[in-house]
């Protein structure tokens, strides 16, 4: 048995592989709803044989979409729209996830496709918020500030949100405080210049942030894990970087996160990231280790070779493979095929099996 597909348990889960679906956000929905793209989408994923097949970033408000077609949990009929999806995935033999976000001060942008640029509040936009009145970049507008009021309200959002997630059949929840959305945006001095409890040192910078997890943690079941995306550096100097996201993790091991989903950058436009293959997996083995949580790593893990080396060299117990997910959606029945483990493939597919 190689280290890739044998099982993971994380409380009372137990994920039949180490391959895990990376959140893609598919811009493809109206008011938060998914739809029949999503089905498809992360069914394939499932049917391929991933261990855990995690949704896109889903907002916990209407003004925490990255754009206006983003998925949303919010409301009783965006999680009833989830309910058939994680059935989907759940019997497929793949452990359903979704991850929980608020996009700040980069929300209410158009997708990619149609150029990724902001979204005024005429055109189906609206106001994006922030920790401080700091722009992403030049052509963005400035985010209002979050008063003290407005931040405790966003964290019952996130938990109402878990509790919906819940009903609508999902299994792990992850908290996006990643690639510059709005709990990154608290973490990161380049972001966050408050003068309140919620800014300067990094216990207050991540105060808001850890009061969002112990919230989600407080509501979702003892039985279910929490993970949490983070991104381990600015690639900028003076942000946020690798001492501080350990000393972030510690603190999440403590309040019941179960797993750190290791990503970087994201908070500026300008950062300059020396991307490669497995470029980030050296964040995710000192998190591993220094911080005595459980890992996962993501960034251009490719192929199944590199996979497998990730987890027997100890640097992650999973790993996220995103674009590799988006080329093959079969990746990881051709990655037991390449490491020589012998895998269940669907019967529906059986005769066209190597």
């Amino acid at each position: 048995m190689r280290k890739l597909f044998s099982p993971l348990t994380l409380r009372g889960v137990t994920f039949p592989n180490r391959i895990f679906v990376s959140p893609m956000c598919q811009y493809s929905c109206t008011d938060g709803v998914p739809n029949d793209w999503h089905i498809v989408h992360l069914g394939s994923r499932a049917v391929g044989g991933a261990g855990l097949v995690m949704v896109e970033a889903t907002a916990v408000t209407p003004e925490g979409r990255i754009s206006p077609a983003d998925t949303g949990l919010w409301n009783d009929p965006q999680a009833s729209a989830f309910e058939r999806i994680s059935s989907v995935i759940t019997s497929q033999g793949s452990v359903p996830g979704i991850q929980l976000a608020h996009a700040g001060r980069k929300a209410s942008t158009a997708p990619p496709w149609k150029g990724g640029h902001p979204v005024e509040a005429g055109g189906g936009g609206w106001e994006p918020v922030a920790p401080s009145s700091i722009p992403f970049a030049p052509g963005y507008p400035v985010p209002r500030e979050l008063p003290a009021a407005e931040i405790a309200k966003l964290v019952m959002c996130f938990a109402e949100a878990a509790q919906r997630a819940l009903r609508a059949g999902f299994k792990v929840i992850e908290v996006h405080m990643a690639h510059g959305y709005l709990l990154h945006e608290f973490l990161s001095p380049l972001s966050n210049h408050r003068q309140d409890e919620f800014g300067g040192s990094l216990e207050g910078r991540v105060k808001f942030p850890l009061n969002v997890a112990a919230a989600v943690r407080d509501v979702w079941p003892d039985s279910l894990p929490v993970f949490v995306r983070i991104s381990a550096t600015d690639w900028v100097d003076n942000g946020w970087d690798l001492a501080q996201s350990i000393a972030l993790a510690r603190r999440l091991r403590e309040i019941g996160v179960d797993l750190i989903d290791c990503s970087s950058g994201g908070m500026v436009a300008d950062a300059k990231i020396p991307a490669g293959p497995g470029f980030q997996v050296p964040f995710s083995a000192a998190i591993r280790r220094d911080a005595k949580i459980a890992t996962g790593a993501v960034g251009l893990i490719t192929n199944a070779q590199q996979a497998e080396q990730t987890l027997v060299c100890g640097d992650a117990d999973a790993v996220f493979l995103a674009r590799a997910m988006l080329r093959d959606p079969y990746w990881p029945l051709h990655a037991a095929q390449e490491l020589g483990v012998d895998v269940a493939w669907p019967v529906q597919y059986e005769r066209a099996r190597p």
